[in-house]
């Protein structure tokens, strides 16, 4: 009796080429994500024509007369309402795709979920801050070309003012602070929504979270009249998302002995770093 002859299995091969995946493939998942969806270009729009419109605005109505306030803080109005257009899409790179079931093809397509975290994070950290800041620039050179080089008001002269030569300036700490510093904060807040939108997994509530992390310690503080609560209305609005932007532009809202708003700027990033921590914890145990 012969024994049974053994046939091997065919061998297939793909005709695609076949590599493995790694975060560069993640980023560039995300990158066509974030730009090719409406609402990127709807906030970050509305973003530029804030903070350079309503630069333009201040530019125009109060380029006659003398100068007492630090030359480029004039861009500081538009900034803060700016911020909430970044704010709103650092939810939404995330929540959006709960709401439309999305995130469950992306973590098929990823099953690694800290690097689909991680991507999201990194584009759209990079894009906030680069149209954030070009924004900045743009307004900062408008400013100076206005309010550079005026007479100076001595008498009513903010003391975070550059005179020089008997006219007015900007060092290049302020330059700094107006330009990156301001992009730096816009898309840390920005950064710290897509924590929060990861976390929540709802759109109207992780905004509606942030605004309220936006504004309320500033809110909260003006009502704050008690003698006994002085030091903490103090440091609710030392440490406020507007008044951190109005130190980075030289124009904080109450003397506090650090007018360059570094301090709120690491405060921001520590509080960013551990709202990421959390994110990638909570992504990695619940269910989508």
């Amino acid at each position: 009796m012969t024994a049974p002859v053994q046939i091997p299995a065919p061998q297939f091969s793909s005709a695609i080429p076949v590599q493995k995946a790694h975060l560069g493939h993640a980023l560039a998942s995300e990158w066509t994500k974030i730009r090719t969806v409406r609402s990127t270009m709807w906030t970050l729009g509305v973003m530029l024509v804030l903070i350079l419109g309503i630069n333009l605005m201040v530019v125009t109505l109060g380029s006659t007369g003398l100068v007492s306030d630090p030359v480029l803080a004039f861009g500081l109005f538009g900034v803060l309402l700016g911020q909430l257009c970044v704010i709103t899409l650092g939810v939404l790179v995330v929540s959006s795709e709960y709401g439309t079931g999305m995130i469950r093809t992306t973590l098929t397509a990823c099953p690694q979920r800290g690097r689909v975290l991680t991507a999201k994070a990194i584009v759209f950290f990079a894009l906030s801050f680069t149209v954030t800041t070009v924004a900045c620039v743009l307004s900062a050179l408008m400013n100076y070309a206005t309010f550079g080089g005026k007479p100076v008001e001595r008498e009513f002269a903010n003391p975070q003012l550059v005179v020089e030569n008997g006219l007015s300036s900007a060092s290049g700490a302020q330059w700094f602070g107006a330009t990156v510093g301001v992009g730096l904060y816009v898309a840390l807040l920005g950064l710290l929504s897509l924590a929060v939108g990861t976390l929540l997994r709802h759109s109207a509530g992780a905004i509606t979270t942030m605004m309220g992390v936006v504004l309320l310690p500033l809110i909260i503080a003006i009502f704050m009249q008690s003698d006994r609560m002085r030091t903490v209305q103090q440091k609710m609005i030392e440490y406020s998302s507007p008044n951190a932007i109005a130190s980075l532009y030289r124009m904080p809202m109450l003397d506090s002995g650090h007018p360059d708003g570094v301090r709120q700027l690491l405060l921001l990033a520590l509080v960013t770093a551990v709202a990421l921590g959390g994110a990638y914890a909570v992504l990695a145990k619940r269910d989508v």
